[in-house]
């Protein structure tokens, strides 16, 4: 009565194979090729990303610094004022 599911569709020269999740090992090579990849990742990429992430944080520290020093009165301006 009908296709098992994992047979829905039968497609020409196209050849599938499945594994069960709980089959697979959740980590394999995880310690052994998994952290020396992320730590080779994060060294090719790190000044590319880093340079202009830092130069944003300047400017946007730099540009909020500005903006307070501009909203705050001078004392000077309100002396004769009674």
């Amino acid at each position: 009565m009908g296709l098992h599911f994992g047979n829905l569709a039968k497609v020409r020269n196209v050849v599938t194979y499945s594994l069960s999740p709980f089959e697979q090992k959740a980590f394999a090579n995880y310690f052994s090729k998994g952290i020396p990849n992320v730590w080779r990742r994060f060294k090719a990429s790190f000044f590319k990303v880093a340079p202009p992430f830092i130069g944003f944080y300047v400017t946007y520290t730099w540009g909020n610094s500005v903006n307070q020093q501009s909203k705050r009165k001078v004392a000077a301006d309100y002396e004769n004022d009674e």
